[in-house]
């Protein structure tokens, strides 16, 4: 699958995650653990290691090979990661769709780089990778994240009690929905 890169946003690069990138999000994330702690589930030590992303890496690069993914980084040009997004659990036929993650770096949210990803992502999810829906889901209270998948046009399709594990316990979520085309599905 063909992802190219491209600047987003004041300076920053939407690119595929690789395989070299476990230092720079590693530290990305230690940099961010606590900004993104509420949203995230409970993550060990590990994690935030170069090791514990190289393995995280691998795994993601392998559901890509499989086309079951597509990760990207936010890359700013002196090589630091500001945050990720993916597109996971991709299903093909008659469901050809995907769900879709993300997140920003503090030091670069509210200013358009979330809204950025999310319209190129969902524009080279019908283009490239040829799906018909993308799924996104925010816990009750981001408000944030939903006013992005709202500027990008997603849609709230409804509310899914003790959704996630979030931050040791389970929450509450909104889920959203974007249609991307209304073609037959891709075989």
């Amino acid at each position: 699958m063909n992802i190219d890169d491209g600047e987003m946003a004041a300076g920053v690069t939407l690119r595929p995650l690789g395989a070299g990138d476990a230092q720079a999000l590693a530290l990305a994330y230690a940099a961010n653990r606590e900004h993104l702690a509420p949203w995230e589930p409970v993550r060990p030590d590990s994690f935030f290691t170069p090791d514990g992303q190289r393995e995280r890496i691998e795994g993601l690069l392998e559901q890509r090979a499989e086309g079951s993914a597509v990760p990207w980084v936010f890359e700013e040009a002196d090589g630091r990661i500001v945050g990720t997004i993916t597109l996971t659990g991709i299903s093909r036929g008659p469901f050809c769709s995907a769900y879709l993650g993300y997140w920003v770096a503090a030091d670069r949210e509210g200013r358009g780089l979330a809204s950025a990803a999310v319209a190129r992502v969902c524009g080279l999810a019908r283009d490239t990778v040829g799906l018909h829906r993308i799924e996104a889901s925010t816990l009750v209270e981001n408000t944030g994240s939903q006013r992005v998948l709202a500027k990008c046009g997603f849609e709230l399709i409804g509310t899914a009690p003790e959704y996630l594990h979030i931050n040791g316990r389970w929450r509450d979520s909104r889920l959203f929905q974007r249609i991307l085309h209304d073609g037959d599905p891709a075989l």
